[in-house]
């Protein structure tokens, strides 16, 4: 008996769309760098081109992976990350220019050749993106290997806190593994294999985070031996603040988990008590902590310390406030006066020069990423996909909302980049993974229900969706 052939016309017009919007990022990318060579007052030469043909080449790469590895696949996932990861290698480029002008620093510097190196790191990171899609056909695989990659993601997290302060702690947060060629971060992939483990973990024990306990002012609590998970995600995120001053992996590890256990279960009280919780572990942290002190004292007023640890986030202020509603014009702002303008506060560069209109443009892309995320966790068959698409996208949610909310001085400053924008090789690693992960459930999501060529394994990763009813 033959199986019916897969029809060519679904995955032939996703990737038609997809390249269609891939050349909309490259034109809006080529204008953008030759708006910021105008108003730097730049003679127009080769090197620009080599940024413009260096990034359609990698993006191109990464639309032929994709076109033969992961076919059915949601085709404005990659145009909305290249146009973000494009935006962001123009402001780098932009802040290398700017940082041999008197005009625009604070203090004479030399000048800074970040926006090449970046393109040495999106080339290694479409190289993982396109191992992962190759190596990982069926994402439900993973689910076998739960416990394992979340031990590793346990260690990985850890491994800054046990080194010496000369290998692991750059400007204040032990959160980097130092070597001579290279440094490297290890929490940015830690948070992508919590989430598998978690999603697995929560899909085999469904039954048991569903059962009823107590119940106060109408809401159902949760059992107290039910708890384990929750409390092991705390205390990971209040060890990480406390002996590695990183708040902004913290909140993005223990908020991710928290979600996706509400996803889960769909229990308000998880999210009760996890917010509790974490408001506990964090006051305790700051009565023990003197750094913690230290970033809630400068987030409550900068100005009081202007000249030292408030420097910055007033910086980030002036320059979001110089912005205003439509920004000084691309190339004609003073970026490279905040510090870490193209890493932490690339979002603050991009508030200067384009104002609030551009800031919420770049917010739009990522929204577009985190919503098809989303669908695609609505629409995939199997509960591991689900819960596993869930978390990747409020993980990207999570830190552009840490992110945007330290700049602003909605929240502490915490020290996390913005995905795919910001200069930097661990972040912009990882997150081509969690995008290639992303890929490889929607194709399985919008992949044509068609008589499979083997059967599924059996276990965690082949259960299906189904309703509980409460005790």
């Amino acid at each position: 008996m033959t199986s019916a052939p897969i029809p060519v016309s679904a995955k032939a017009s996703g990737r038609t769309t997809e390249l269609v919007l891939l050349l909309g990022a490259l034109v809006l990318v080529a204008a953008a760098f030759l708006i910021v060579e105008a108003a730097q007052g730049q003679t127009l030469t080769w090197a620009l081109a080599k940024y413009v043909a260096a990034f359609a080449a990698l993006w191109g790469m990464a639309h032929l992976v994709v076109r033969y590895f992961a076919p059915y696949a949601d085709p404005t996932l990659l145009p909305a990350v290249a146009a973000l990861n494009g935006l962001g290698l123009v402001m780098i480029h932009r802040l290398d220019l700017g940082s041999e002008r008197v005009d625009e620093v604070a203090k004479q510097a030399e000048r800074t050749h970040n926006a090449d190196q970046q393109l040495l790191w999106v080339f290694i990171g479409v190289i993982a993106f396109a191992a992962t899609l190759i190596l990982i056909r069926d994402h439900r695989t993973l689910s076998r290997y739960a416990y394992t990659l979340g031990l590793g993601g346990l260690i990985f997290l850890a491994l800054p806190a046990v080194l010496p302060s000369s290998m692991s702690e750059i400007n204040g947060s032990k959160i980097w593994i130092r070597t001579p060629l290279f440094n490297i971060q290890p929490g940015e992939f830690s948070k992508i294999l919590i989430i598998i483990f978690t999603a697995a973990f929560l899909v085999s024990r469904r039954d048991l985070f569903t059962t009823a306990g107590r119940q106060f002012a109408g809401i159902d609590f949760p059992r107290a031996r039910d708890l384990g998970p929750l409390i092991a995600a705390w205390v990971i995120a209040i060890g990480v603040l406390g002996f590695e001053s990183d708040l902004g992996t913290s909140l993005l590890v223990f908020a991710t988990v928290l979600t996706m256990l509400y996803i889960a279960t769909e229990r308000v009280s998880w999210l009760l008590l996890g917010v509790g919780l974490f408001v506990v572990g964090a006051v305790v942290a700051y009565q023990l902590f003197s750094h913690l002190q230290t970033r809630v004292h400068v987030w409550q007023d900068p100005f009081t310390d202007y000249e030292g640890s408030g420097y910055q986030i007033a910086q980030s202020l002036f320059g979001l406030a110089t912005g205003g509603m439509f920004g000084t014009g691309l190339g004609s702002g003073r970026p490279n006066i905040v510090p870490f303008a193209n890493t932490d506060f690339i979002l603050t560069s991009f508030g200067e020069e384009l104002g609030l209109v551009g800031i919420a443009a770049l917010v739009m892309l990522y929204f577009i990423v985190v919503m098809r995320g989303l669908r695609t966790a609505v629409s995939v068959r199997d509960s591991f996909g689900k819960l596993l698409a869930s978390g990747l996208a409020v993980t990207i949610a999570v830190q552009l909302f840490v992110v945007l909310g330290g700049v602003t001085k909605l929240i502490p400053l915490t020290g996390l980049t913005s995905p795919f924008l910001s200069y930097g090789g661990s972040s912009l690693l990882a997150n081509f993974i969690l995008l290639a992960l992303l890929l490889r459930i929607s194709n399985a999501a919008r992949e044509p229900d068609v008589p499979k060529r083997r059967t599924p394994p059996p276990g965690v990763e082949a259960m299906d969706t189904r309703v509980v009813p409460r005790a």
